[in-house]
């Protein structure tokens, strides 16, 4: 009774396991030290490597001006086709909630989020390549061989590929959120067409516009294999790609540096613009809780509709299907090679160790920023709590190859081969995962309500009870989300690897390169069929771990309750 009067009386505040833990600012803390301190390690070692170049160069050195032009050019027309053909699928989508196949190709977009780039080049090439599937059908229409894959169209099919299913899932997500009761005000007053999209369409659109767009552009500003293998030639190169070959054959750490902070600045200012319009909106599929409500009769979805969303939802589907099914189908065909290939099984060991250990990276360093996070904002230093969620995602404005190449450098005396290469690509496959980490677990981390939060407290729940049978059972499945994320991340990394990593010990997505690079198409088919089968194994397996639910000790109390009331 006593203990009973202690907790009902000491309790004065909803917050007071995290009154008394010191834990979360300081983990916080160390977790922003980190961040920022090797970010701007990284930075300082770039700026003093470029102080011998200068910046001029850029536009003055023709080859630059031209690796500079096409950079801005194919990021930009990128952006503009995948952003903007994007609008028309998501309303399709939204507008039909049920079809035939709808769920297979919502499941096959999210796939593209986290499909490895090469696999998805694999596809392309599949289809679109000289003697790929549709190579027939262009000799018919444009009477010549097929060549569009390789060069200016083709690097821009392959990000239209990639970004138009990241952003016409996101842009149905955030239509998805607008609540029922609008939907069934609208059906009410039977909106139209043009008005739908003026009143509830474009509001719930335009705030994910800019950062949406920052998004695709810095993916397609940043882009490295898509590049190295569809373009790569004096007149379809990148920046990133020239850093790649400055560091890596040219050994020239100047015109690296000088090249990384040109993607830096221009990454970095696109950002700021894009952060200072619109809101916060979520950029992870299924970070956000949609409202609960029926679907409602949409008068826009009848007459003109019918056609021009069945045209849009076909060309999607024609995009993003046959490159998936051509990985998998040729995936089969090489399976008998699979024995053959010496390297390929420990190339898959160490790349699930290499992702695993950048994706728990990243986990604990999301959890660390968001704990520390919202312990200041609940003490209402804001300005605090921002600056301390915004250090995980300025990793977000900062390339892999900017901040391997900083890193690089200002590890340089004293990293060596092997081990600490490798080592290196975790931490920086890490620090990129994180943002996507944050954005994930961000949701669920509030955890427990005020009224919850003052009731875990009159009965006295704290500390390692109060997390383990309260606070966790809410927090598994967006940590194992999150934790799926930056593993397929990093599985698919191929940039970072190929700056790093030993061609004689290779991960999976160096050991697909390597074998597209020599003609080996069935030693590459198995490989990248290999490589899908561990992404999606990846998300099945932490899924059907976190599906069960809890098993608390007052559930097991009422079972024997219950056997005891049998006769």
């Amino acid at each position: 009774m006593a203990q009973r009067q202690r907790a009902l009386t000491g309790v004065t505040a909803p917050a007071r396991w995290a009154t008394r833990s010191r834990w979360p600012p300081g983990l916080g803390l160390a977790a922003l030290t980190a961040v920022v301190g090797l970010g701007l390690g990284s930075l300082g070692a770039l700026l003093w490597q470029a102080r011998g170049v200068h910046p001029a160069a850029l536009w003055q050195e023709p080859w630059l001006a031209a690796v500079l032009r096409f950079t801005l050019w194919q990021a930009t027309l990128s952006t503009l086709l995948a952003v903007g053909l994007a609008v028309p699928v998501a309303l399709a989508l939204a507008r039909r909630p049920r079809f035939p196949g709808r769920a297979l190709l919502l499941r096959a977009m999210e796939l593209s989020l986290v499909l490895p780039t090469l696999i998805g080049l694999f596809g392309l090439v599949a289809v679109h390549g000289r003697r790929g599937w549709a190579a027939p059908l262009w000799e018919w229409l444009a009477g010549s061989e097929s060549g569009y894959l390789y060069g200016l169209s083709g690097i821009v099919l392959a990000h239209v590929f990639y970004n138009l299913p990241l952003s016409a899932r996101l842009m149905l997500q955030a239509l998805e959120t607008a609540p029922a009761a609008h939907w069934r005000l609208a059906s009410q007053l039977g909106l139209t067409r043009m008005a739908l999209w003026r009143t509830l369409e474009w509001p719930r659109l335009k705030p994910l516009l800019p950062r949406l767009a920052a998004l695709v552009f810095t993916l397609c500003f940043t882009s490295f294999a898509i590049v190295m293998t569809l373009g790569g030639g004096p007149r379809s190169s990148t920046l990133e790609v020239a850093l790649y070959q400055a560091l890596k054959f040219d050994h020239d750490l100047a015109l690296a540096a000088l090249l990384a902070l040109t993607q830096l600045t221009i990454c970095l200012s696109l950002w700021l613009l894009a952060l200072s319009r619109g809101g916060t909106p979520s950029l992870v599929v299924g970070s956000v809780s949609l409202p609960a409500g029926g679907r409602w009769r949409r008068r826009d979805a009848a007459g003109v509709s019918r056609a021009t969303d069945a045209v849009w939802l076909t060309a999607l589907a024609a995009l993003l299907l046959p490159p998936l099914a051509a990985v998998v189908l040729a995936g089969l065909a090489g399976l008998p090679d699979l024995p053959r290939q010496a390297s390929l099984w420990p190339a898959a060991g160490r790349s699930l160790v290499m992702a695993l250990g950048a994706a728990l990276g990243a986990l604990a360093l999301a959890l660390a920023l968001l704990v520390g996070s919202r312990w200041l904002r609940a003490r209402r230093r804001g300005a605090a709590a921002l600056l301390m969620e915004g250090g995980g995602q300025l990793i977000l404005v900062i390339p892999s190859l900017v901040l391997g190449t900083g890193l690089f450098l200002l590890l340089r005396p004293t990293l060596g081969s092997g081990w600490q290469g490798y080592g290196l690509v975790v931490l920086v496959n890490a620090f990129m995962a994180l943002p996507f980490a944050m954005q994930v677990i961000r949701g669920a981390l509030p955890g427990l309500s005020a009224p919850e939060e003052r009731l875990a407290d009159q009965f006295g729940i704290r500390g390692r009870p109060r997390l383990r049978w309260l606070v966790w059972p809410r927090l598994r499945r967006p940590l194992a989300l999150a934790l799926a994320y930056a593993m397929t991340l990093s599985l698919g990394d191929f940039s970072v690897i190929a700056l790093f990593g030993s061609p004689s010990a290779p991960t999976l997505p160096m050991l697909l390169y390597q074998q597209l690079g020599g003609y080996r198409w069935q030693g590459a088919a198995a490989t990248a069929l290999l490589l899908l089968a561990l992404v999606v194994l990846v998300f099945v397996l932490l899924g059907l771990l976190t599906r069960r639910t809890p098993r608390y000790p007052w559930n097991r109390f009422a079972r024997e309750e219950r056997h005891a009331r049998v006769p």
